[in-house]
């Protein structure tokens, strides 16, 4: 068989997302994307040696929302090229039929989705009053009877917030986060399936987090919460209201804690200069002991008193889902490597790398360097900015690492991965603050190292990564930012606000400190719009056309700044796509385009 081109194996690397273990703890699903033009829900067995079954194919991109408490079934939901107005829909994991719980094209934006395990309801949230008929900014927490197709409303939030109702193993109590009081909060409630009783149970101050999930028993509730500048982690008792705190720990930054299917341990995430260091503590005893041997192992089922289910994962290890002890791994799941025609010694390792910024702090990155006579960098910024890095397979470094890249992929202030402060940090001044800077320091630090050189540096990104890249383009001049490709990024603050999704613009207004009616100055010193006119470098836009998040108004008054001002452009806009480029046909064309693009800039520098 003839070996395919690097690129296409790359973007033929299944890529999964979303995976979970059924009750019974006899079968595993997954979303993968990359084995097809969309992504698919498979299946396979945890106690037999099969290939994974594709169980999905609506040929639109679709995941795995939860299993129906019997194992019998599986809820998936899809949207339409990327809008992200998904349908729901319950699929028999054994003949793979579907059946629509859902409306087709929906006016809203759905969260979740479980059904009772008497099989009568679904559960999920919407960001609309059904009794209005109208969308809202709020997602609300509905029970829609399967039978007669009766909507009603559990609970009523009055701001918006990321609500994904959670119910219990009885299908008796929804938990879901509200943040009626404050932006930047998160508060726990709890409703029971009738809407009889909610009521708030968790609360440690307005402006402080908290993230639960239900124990598998459905009586406790597991949950981080933010308190005294870090986070602890309690269990909380439904019968009896109690609160046992298991993780009190200031010097350690835990970034989560959930009892995986199958057992009765809490794993708790400790995130290390941007890596998962996973331990396990026994509730009823309270003590402490490393989760495993192996290195980047996140465990989603305990299948037996010494075997478990994880992702495996590192920056030469794609994807993979494997069942291991304590010292090894038994088994991959995925057979990822067997999908694949290159190997782990073909793909570049994440190196750690650390300078410092304008104001001292420490920022941390990784970089992968090409084996070739490298032809300029790169600056990959991720999105969110609620996220970070870690080191893990990516086909857009790989990639770019062949042809000749070096790649810094930097994780700046507001990431998580650090600690609370650091997270919480970019709020100060809003988007568009230090964090900017933390990456332009970076740029700086690899040219004073010899690894990248002025002139021959390029930045791009996807959501706020592109926002970030639209930043660093007219803010600072072409010997640090000589070509950019921001890839679905706000340009106008207040127009980004005023036209995306209903149900996020209180993240907006959490990042950047409130509203633009009410911190109008922020708004319009963060958005890079209003410095096109500084633009150096050349710039290529990439955008979905059905993106919802970051909406395509963004480019288009973009566009008239750039024309007023006579500034070149170049534009890919994907019809077909949402927020970021998935479709590997897209990712094709977009990764030779941008690799072109950034050829041409550098080797046309004035610097």
């Amino acid at each position: 068989m003839k070996k395919k081109d690097y690129i296409d194996s790359l973007l033929s690397t299944p890529n999964f997302y979303h995976a979970k273990v059924s009750p019974d703890l006899k079968n595993i699903i997954w979303t993968w994307h990359n084995l097809g033009p969309v992504g698919d829900v498979y299946i396979t067995s945890l106690d037999k040696n099969e290939e994974p079954r594709k169980l999905t194919d609506f040929g639109f991109g679709t995941r795995l929302v939860s299993w129906t408490q019997d194992s019998k079934f599986a809820i998936v939901s899809h949207d339409y090229d990327g809008d992200e107005r998904h349908r729901l829909y319950k699929v028999d994991i054994n003949t793979g039929e579907n059946f629509a719980l859902t409306e087709e094209h929906s006016e809203f934006f759905i969260r979740g989705g479980h059904i009772t395990p008497d099989g009568k309801y679904l559960v999920y949230g919407a960001n609309f009053d059904f009794e209005t008929n109208k969308e809202i900014e709020p997602t609300l927490v509905y029970r829609q009877d399967l039978e007669t197709g009766e909507k009603i409303k559990l609970a009523e939030p009055q701001k918006p917030a990321f609500l994904f109702p959670e119910i219990n193993k009885q299908g008796t109590y929804i938990i879901y986060d509200r943040n009626d009081i404050h932006p930047k909060g998160v508060q726990t409630w709890m409703v029971d399936i009738n809407g009889n009783e909610d009521r708030e149970i968790l609360n440690f101050g307005d402006e402080a987090k908290v993230d639960a999930s239900w124990h598998p028993n459905g009586k406790d509730i597991i949950f981080v919460a933010e308190i005294d500048g870090y986070r602890k982690v309690g269990i909380f008792n439904f019968d009896s209201g109690k609160v046992t705190w298991i993780l009190d720990d200031s010097k350690r930054n835990i970034e989560g804690a959930y009892v995986p299917v199958g057992s009765r341990l809490v794993v708790i995430n400790e995130v290390k200069n941007a890596q998962s260091i996973f331990s396990i503590i026994d509730p009823e005893t309270l003590k402490e002991k490393p989760f495993s041997e192996l290195k980047l192992v996140y465990p989603f089922a305990q299948i037996s008193e010494d075997e478990w289910v994880s992702r495996y994962y590192n920056s030469s290890q794609p994807n993979d889902l494997v069942v291991h002890n304590k010292t090894k791994i038994v088994s991959s799941l995925t057979r990822v490597f067997e999908k694949v025609d290159y190997t782990q010694e073909d793909l570049s390792r994440a190196e750690n790398y650390n300078w410092n910024s304008i104001d001292g702090l420490r920022i941390q990155g990784w970089l992968y360097k090409t084996k070739k006579e490298p032809l300029g960098t790169i600056v990959l910024i991720h999105g969110g900015p609620t996220y970070h890095r870690e080191d893990e397979w990516s086909s857009d470094i790989q990639y770019f690492v062949s042809q000749g890249f070096n790649v810094l992929d930097p994780n700046y202030r507001g990431s998580t991965g650090f600690s609370l402060d650091f997270e919480e940090s970019i709020k100060k001044e809003g988007w568009g603050g230090k964090e900017q800077d933390d990456i332009v320091e970076g740029i700086k630090s690899l040219i004073n190292d010899g690894i990248a050189k002025e002139g021959k540096v390029g930045v791009t990104g996807t959501s706020y990564g592109g926002y970030s890249a639209w930043f660093a383009i007219t803010h600072f001049p072409r010997k640090y930012v000589a070509a950019s490709v921001p890839i679905c990024g706000m340009t106008d603050l207040v127009v980004d606000y005023e036209t995306t999704r209903p149900d996020l613009r209180g993240y907006s207004e959490e990042m950047i400190g409130g509203s633009p009616s009410e911190v109008p100055e922020r708004y319009y010193n963060g958005s890079p719009i209003n410095f096109i006119e500084k633009i150096e470098a050349d710039l290529l836009i990439v955008q979905g056309a059905k993106d919802p998040n970051v909406s395509l108004e963004n480019v288009k008054v973009a566009k008239e700044k750039l024309e007023k001002y006579n500034i070149k452009y170049e534009e890919m806009i994907f019809e077909d796509e949402g927020h970021g480029i998935s479709k590997p046909k897209n990712k094709k064309e977009l990764f030779k385009k941008s690799t072109d693009f950034f050829k041409e800039s550098f080797g046309n520098s004035f610097v």
